[in-house]
């Protein structure tokens, strides 16, 4: 039996944290055996808000040599980059010639985000899900690993699939297919240090409210040390009005590799300053093996270039054979 194809992607924006790591990146590296996976690095959605030319493609190798530091296997993986395969932008326009207007003005994020930016807000942020979707239906992908945020993106692609499928394809053979959630409750959502409420995020300002996969182990032992608790005595998941409580103690469980039954017995009497250390600790250990690997590969990017070249090469056969098959479907003549 094949296996299922998963696909995903992490924007070259800032540096990876702890949020990313534990809330995708470690469980593509737990599953891929068990699948056929594309992660790509999303630098085309990275220029949807402002950002700096100079650092871009560094960035991007960044975040390629963090896949592979991560532990992501080029046996189970293709690892590319997304601005190298010129038809997850053709199909973009193509999707967008399809997808209701009303759809993307009713998307969450983009109200939130549009909210921040004002009247800089670009119409690539608007557009930003159909290059979305575009990313995920280029590959036929079954299945896309997701937190809860992203649901709604998701959904508006499977909109823009049926709808596709519909006016350009038939129900017994449809064309595109429709992707499902890959969702794991455990650590899906790992919440800032500065506030329990709100997703550990590459654009917060404040890098106290972080854990980047590449910081030192005396700025993790200062932001740990810093992060937002209680004056209660005495750690637990179950107090609904302690979400940094229950944040840290996840955190805890993930790096520490534990059971939830195990850290909540052992941490149930322990006070804030016992428990920080305790977690500065695992974090520094967890993290020192990503942290060596990608130093030896930047220190020579020829084989991160390498990767990605064969990346490359691997994803665009599929992408090119999709958007074909889309063009054609749309009634597109095709070149001599």
């Amino acid at each position: 039996m094949a296996k299922k194809r998963v696909l995903s992607g992490v924007q070259p924006t800032g540096t990876l944290h702890l949020g990313n790591y534990l809330g995708a990146i470690r469980n593509w590296v737990e599953e891929q055996s068990q699948f056929e996976n594309y992660f790509f690095i999303a630098d085309l959605h990275a220029i949807t808000v402002p950002h700096d030319p100079a650092v871009l493609s560094n960035n991007t190798y960044a975040v390629a040599a963090l896949y592979l530091a991560c532990g992501l296997d080029l046996e189970h993986t293709t690892i590319f980059v997304q601005s190298h395969i010129s038809a997850h932008a053709e199909l973009a326009w193509l999707l967008n010639c399809i997808t209701p207007l009303n759809w993307l003005e009713r998307m969450i994020q983009f109200k939130e985000k549009a909210l921040k930016q004002g009247e800089h807000v670009s119409i690539g942020l608007l557009d930003y899900p159909v290059l979305q979707a575009a990313d995920i239906l280029l590959y036929q992908a079954d299945l896309v690993p997701v937190g809860e945020d992203q649901k709604q993106h998701l959904e508006l692609t499977r909109d823009i699939a049926t709808r596709f499928n519909f006016q350009y394809a038939s129900a017994e053979a449809p064309l595109l297919t429709l992707p499902e959630p890959l969702i794991r409750k455990e650590g899906a959502r790992i919440m800032s240090l500065t506030d329990g409420t709100s997703k550990m995020s590459k654009s917060d300002p404040s890098e106290l409210s972080r854990i980047n996969l590449l910081d030192s182990p005396a700025q993790i032992n200062n932001k740990i040390k810093r992060s937002k608790t209680d004056p209660i005595r005495g750690l637990s998941f179950d107090a609904p009005d302690r979400p940094e409580c229950h944040n840290l103690l996840t955190l805890y469980l993930l790096m520490s590799g534990k059971s939830s039954a195990a850290v909540a017995a052992e941490c149930a009497e322990m006070g804030w300053g016992q428990f920080k250390p305790l977690l500065a600790e695992v974090v520094i250990e967890g993290l020192r093996p990503i942290q060596e690997r990608y130093a030896s590969l930047m220190a020579d990017r020829t084989a991160v270039a390498t990767v990605l070249k064969r990346g490359r090469e691997q994803a665009e056969e599929i992408a090119t054979q999709t958007l074909c098959q889309v063009k054609d479907a749309l009634g597109f003549a095709r070149p001599l």
